[in-house]
């Protein structure tokens, strides 16, 4: 059969379209790679704390469970997944990797590794974190020196004895550090100054003030979105700034070369590290996808809002799809509704 949709990623993105293509007689079908909703989130390493309160961690149409004004767990979020699809009868296809996806006329064609599948319209919603980046000096590390990126850590047992670089300054680099500083001699790599903000002003969540100001509605074309998008991300909490304080965390400039068992930083200083966690963030991985129009030169979605110039073929999930809030639970909803809306426009439907 041709569905009248295809939802390429069961995350929070894929089963947010779902919530409502539902409202619709639409046939369409969610299809991802893992074997369980959920497993991305259930994978992330385990001290890993949201720090967007509950209240900003939900999709549309079920709240997240508990307290509004604490913060969730990674597996509270997968579980939290796994219920929503079910609970909204979604109907996703997992264990399928998509090989190819290819336009034929007015057909997208997948290959999978289940077989073909043809739709009239698709959307990606494979989310910003796709393709593990690890810079290419990595390479010339001596063996001794244990590496890994921060997708693939779960805990400090994975690592050998002795200290740690962490490579990176976004929430997860930070997370971990102040978790190995508890009985390890730990360094963090930082390409620029660290700006850190209160997980919680007045006994609410900052993002409850963000969302007030109307910081998460900043839109992509505004001047404040702009000027939001030129700001390196804020480190949410007050653990590591303790810890640097303390000297019980090294904070080191940007990692510029390694020589065997040295790293060499932008002030010329080195350090001989036993342990290396790469936390320097994903590359966009859309080498299936065989449609060139639909991509920049450096290989970034080209769309508006999602809307992509290939008819029929969008984007969900992305950092900055539209809004401030777009990367967050709770924003991507927002997306998804404004995308239901244009999908409505590229097919005849008739609603339930």
């Amino acid at each position: 059969m041709i569905y009248d949709i295809i939802i390429v990623g069961a995350g929070q993105a894929g089963l947010a379209m779902g919530y409502y293509l539902k409202k619709t007689k639409m046939s369409f079908l969610i299809i991802d790679q893992c074997s369980g909703i959920g497993e991305v989130w259930r994978s992330r390493y385990d001290s890993l704390t949201l720090f967007t309160p509950r209240s900003f961690s939900s999709l549309p149409g079920s709240k997240l469970a508990g307290n509004e004004n604490n913060y969730p767990i990674k597996d509270e979020i997968a579980d939290y997944l796994a219920h929503y699809a079910q609970e909204h009868a979604l109907p996703v296809q997992l264990n399928t990797i998509v090989q190819i996806l290819s336009k034929e006329k007015d057909v997208f064609q997948i290959t999978t590794n289940q077989g073909l599948l043809e739709a009239k319209q698709i959307v990606i919603a494979t989310g910003p974190f796709q393709k593990p980046f690890i810079p290419d000096c990595s390479n010339l590390l001596a063996k001794e020196i244990f590496q890994i990126h921060s997708a693939h850590y779960k805990n400090k047992n994975q690592l050998k004895d002795g200290s740690v670089l962490v490579v990176g300054g976004g929430n997860s680099g930070c997370q971990i550090a102040v978790e190995l500083a508890e009985d390890r001699d730990v360094h963090l790599s930082v390409s620029k100054k660290l700006k850190f903000l209160p997980q919680d002003i007045g006994g609410r969540s900052i993002f409850h003030w963000f969302d007030k100001l109307g910081i998460l509605k900043a839109t992509v074309h505004s001047s404040a979105g702009r000027f939001l998008k030129r700001q390196a991300d804020p480190i949410f909490g007050k653990e590591l700034k303790a810890l640097l304080k303390k000297k019980q965390v090294t904070l080191k400039p940007r990692l510029t070369s390694v020589k065997d068992d040295k790293l060499i930083f932008q002030d010329g200083s080195e350090f001989k590290a036993d342990n290396i966690i790469w936390s320097t963030g994903f590359k966009y991985d859309y080498s299936w996808v065989h449609i060139p129009q639909a991509f920049h030169s450096d290989g970034s979605p080209v769309h508006e809002r999602g809307v992509t110039p290939v008819n029929g073929l969008y984007f969900l999930g992305l950092p900055w799809q539209y809004r401030r809030g777009s990367a967050l639970l709770q924003g991507v909803g927002y997306d998804a509704s404004y995308l239901y809306e244009k999908i409505k426009e590229g097919i005849l439907y008739e609603t339930k």
